[in-house]
């Protein structure tokens, strides 16, 4: 399966048309988080996706709640917050929300580490991981070099093993990979990303 897959979008018109054109080669079309800019115009950049036809599936980002998403996501846009989702055998579990809460004001939806516990308690099993923050220690440093990642998403990952870690947030790190024992970690960044994976038999 051809995963296009980006994060970070921050109501970049350009940004997004650029992912709607890319997308006509993909399978499957997943949105990492931070779609629109501090809760506004999020209907307005999510129309531009409006008519693909590949699934697609969103979580969250700290600029949108779910609930924003998921009324305003296009029509059949599958949005996971705290919940997995299966697509041609293909198992996903997504996480919004910044984690752990950043100093960024009352406009930015954030959980605790122990709220991100509970949500991801859910998760057994999963082929791609989502979540909008990274993992503690892989590609979450700011420009000052302080770890931002989530020590919740990390013990998820060490726990679950997902094959592949799609996440975003941390803007200093767009593009940056790293591996958390068989898992592939990419902050993804407001650029079409593209990966190869099948569902495991």
């Amino acid at each position: 399966m051809k995963v296009l897959a980006f994060s970070d979008i921050h109501a970049d018109m350009k940004a997004m048309r650029t992912v709607a054109d890319a997308a006509k080669g993909a399978d499957l079309l997943i949105g990492a988080g931070d779609f629109c800019h501090m809760r506004q115009g999020l209907r307005d950049i999510l129309s531009v996706l409006d008519g693909i036809a590949i699934p697609m599936v969103m979580v969250p980002g700290n600029v949108e709640s779910a609930d924003e998403l998921r009324r305003d996501a296009p029509q059949g846009a599958v949005v996971l917050h705290g919940q997995g989702h299966e697509i041609e055998g293909l198992r996903l579990f997504g996480l919004g929300y910044a984690v752990p809460p950043p100093p960024f004001g009352d406009w930015s939806c954030n959980l605790d580490e122990a709220e991100a516990e509970v949500l991801l308690g859910s998760c057994d099993a999963a082929d791609i991981l989502i979540s909008h923050s990274p993992p503690k220690g892989v590609a979450d440093r700011t420009s000052t070099g302080i770890s931002v990642g989530s020590e919740t998403v990390r013990a998820a990952i060490e726990r679950v093993q997902p094959r592949l870690v799609l996440c975003g947030h941390v803007h200093e790190c767009w593009g940056e990979r790293g591996r958390i024992g068989r898992s592939e970690v990419v902050n993804l960044g407001p650029r079409p990303c593209w990966f190869e994976i099948e569902a495991e038999l």
